[in-house]
């Protein structure tokens, strides 16, 4: 097997992770809620991932492809960046904690680069917005969603309990969809992001606006993949730990995800969707009263935030010298 062939091979087992992974993120709400069983909520999901392919063009895997200056990316530079992204996913999801691929994604594969060529190689342009976007996506998920939230509350205030909470559980299928698909739009494109990077290494393509329909074809499928086989112990902290959720905060929660997710994929900004949807919780929670979210289990949630990228980065920097002793 080539180099290429196992970078590719690698990174779309990482795709696979990632949805499965973060399957929580797109079907903790409406599982939450009662609306769907757990299993109809993964199919659910996951084609609504896969039917992102035919709705996003490619500006996040842009952004992600230029993460780094080209003349410092590597083969090698990418698979230990792939590496070190599968291990911390792996460890995030086995400690159940609702982490961000995407940010572990960028973080192996700046560390993997700045350890082969240099803290210069990192382009600062484009993950700026990243960085920014820890912070800005579930404030911009919060306020979206308390908004959203008010506004239907002053809607329905003249129904009955009854009627409303059978309206949001018909509404709550839609919202999960769109969710599920900006999820998939905003997530897979990351991972084309790599591998169109890595065919323009090998030489394969010169840019990636010329990435071949197979490899969205497989990202796509592989997200969706993964989602079916769901990612239940981050389920039970997304869904119940944060805050309690009815079918109209449900609702709420994943409609302000979706605004959010569809908003940075068209501006090209990998946002992670476990930071948005988590906010987005949190800004329901806090119409019904402040003390009705958890805090404490949100401020676990902003350490694994915080530390996704710094951590990810020096696992990518391990993975590469480690690599670089046995290849030598």
């Amino acid at each position: 097997m080539s180099l290429f062939v196992l970078v590719v091979v690698m990174a779309l087992i990482f795709d696979f992770i990632n949805g499965f992974h973060d399957a929580a993120n797109s079907i903790a709400t409406v599982v939450s809620t009662k609306v769907l069983t757990p299993l109809l909520a993964v199919i659910w999901a996951a084609g609504f991932n896969f039917l992102a392919f035919w709705v996003f063009k490619l500006q996040v895997a842009d952004t992600v492809s230029k993460t780094v200056e080209t003349h410092a990316i590597t083969l090698e530079v990418i698979l230990c960046g792939i590496i070190a992204a599968i291990i911390w996913n792996l460890f995030t999801w086995w400690r159940g904690i609702p982490s961000s691929s995407s940010h572990t994604l960028i973080g192996g594969f700046a560390g993997a680069a700045i350890a082969h060529a240099g803290w210069d190689v990192v382009r600062m342009d484009k993950v700026s917005p990243v960085l920014a976007f820890i912070l800005l996506a579930p404030i911009i998920g919060m306020l979206t969603s308390y908004f959203i939230s008010i506004i239907m509350l002053h809607l329905c205030k003249r129904s009955s309990p009854y009627r409303v909470n059978r309206f949001f559980r018909a509404m709550q299928l839609f919202s999960s969809a769109s969710f599920s698909l900006g999820h998939g739009g905003n997530d897979a494109q990351k991972v084309m992001g790599i591998i169109g990077a890595a065919m323009i290494v090998n030489g394969t393509i010169t840019d990636i606006q010329h990435l071949p329909a197979w490899v969205e074809i497989a990202c796509y499928s592989s997200i969706a993949f993964g989602t079916l086989f769901g990612g239940w112990r981050i389920v039970k902290t997304m869904g119940s730990k944060i805050t309690k959720l009815t079918p109209f905060e449900g609702f709420a929660a994943e409609s302000a995800g979706s605004v959010l997710l569809f908003g940075t994929s068209a501006l090209g900004i990998p946002v992670s969707t476990t930071h948005t949807i988590t906010g987005s919780i949190i800004g329901v929670g806090i119409t019904k009263r402040i003390s009705a979210v958890r805090w404490g289990v949100t401020i676990d949630l902003i350490w694994a935030w915080v530390l996704t990228i710094p951590v990810s980065g020096i696992l990518g920097a391990g993975v590469y010298y480690v690599l670089n002793l046995f290849m030598k």
